[in-house]
């Protein structure tokens, strides 16, 4: 991509999907479009509205930084600073788990496991996605979320800002910062990657997500094993705790929740995509 040439909109987006491709990147036409996008102010309607259009200098410097970043492998959601999840746009940063659309399947169970929930906690907020979806749609909720990092909960407290609703935010590990406390629901997307696996993710993964987000230790379920006998004593009577689980994880953390006394049969919820993405059970005094 040269000064010397003319670049239009439909030349520029030609040659940038042929050369995210061969950087290994997916969807490389439709990334294009959402870096062309940020670098001209235009959306994608305009974008099409303006195929013949001659990009001028400052565009085309713009979207040849954003470009080279992307072709080293950080996140689009990096390079665009935002994410959308359940409908809402958040703020992403290096300091947060990117919000992934298969966590969605945890949002909508929880809404569906317990829609009079007039309490929530999130154990490891992270970028605050599913808790202010949660806050969102249970409007009369108090939502209370944890995380072990201050760098994310400052994010978290911009998302839940931006996207108007009222979230109690604690630094912490786990349960550490709700001793005594109880709640209708509480729900976690913690680390579920073992750590044998994380070097061998994509490298916008491995690169670019905080590793405490990521690492579950050996297995992928040590925060499993300390969460789930622990929870019960923080939920109400008919209080749920729900998890997301990663590939393949689901039976072997059914089995941890069925080892547990204090609980009712766990059950299992499946993403779009057909896979096991989110286990739960009940306190065992309900019925």
């Amino acid at each position: 991509m040269t000064h010397q040439e003319t670049w239009t909109t439909l030349k520029v987006l030609t040659w940038t999907k042929e050369y995210l491709t061969a950087k290994g990147i997916e969807n490389a036409r439709l990334e294009a479009e959402w870096l062309l996008c940020a670098a001209t102010g235009l959306d994608r309607v305009g974008l099409y509205l303006n195929f013949d259009k001659p990009l001028n200098d400052d565009e085309l410097a713009s979207f040849r930084s954003l470009v080279a970043r992307r072709a080293r492998r950080e996140p689009l959601q990096h390079i665009l600073g935002t994410q959308e999840f359940y409908g809402l746009e958040f703020e992403v940063s290096p300091d947060v788990l990117i919000p992934r659309h298969d966590t969605e399947t945890l949002v909508t169970e929880a809404l569906t496991r317990r829609p009079e929930a007039r309490s929530v906690l999130d154990i490891g907020t992270g970028s605050g996605c599913i808790a202010v979806a949660l806050a969102r749609h249970l409007p009369g909720a108090a939502v209370t979320a944890i995380d072990i990092s201050p760098a994310a909960l400052v994010v978290a407290r911009r998302n839940a800002g931006s996207n108007e609703v009222a979230i109690e935010f604690l630094a912490g590990s786990l349960l550490e910062p709700v001793t005594g406390r109880r709640f209708d629901l509480i729900v976690s997307n913690p680390p579920y990657i073992p750590t044998t696996d994380i070097d061998g993710l994509e490298p916008e993964v491995r690169d670019f997500d905080p590793r405490g987000a990521l690492d579950g230790g050996s297995d992928g379920l040590d925060v499993y094993r300390t969460l789930i006998p622990t929870v019960p004593e923080h939920l109400n009577p008919a209080g749920w705790l729900l998890v997301e689980v990663g590939i393949g994880q689901a039976p072997a953390v059914v089995e941890l929740f069925r080892t547990c006394a204090d609980y009712n049969p766990p059950i299992t919820a499946c993403d779009p995509g057909g896979i096991e993405r989110v286990v739960g059970a009940q306190r065992k005094d309900v019925p």
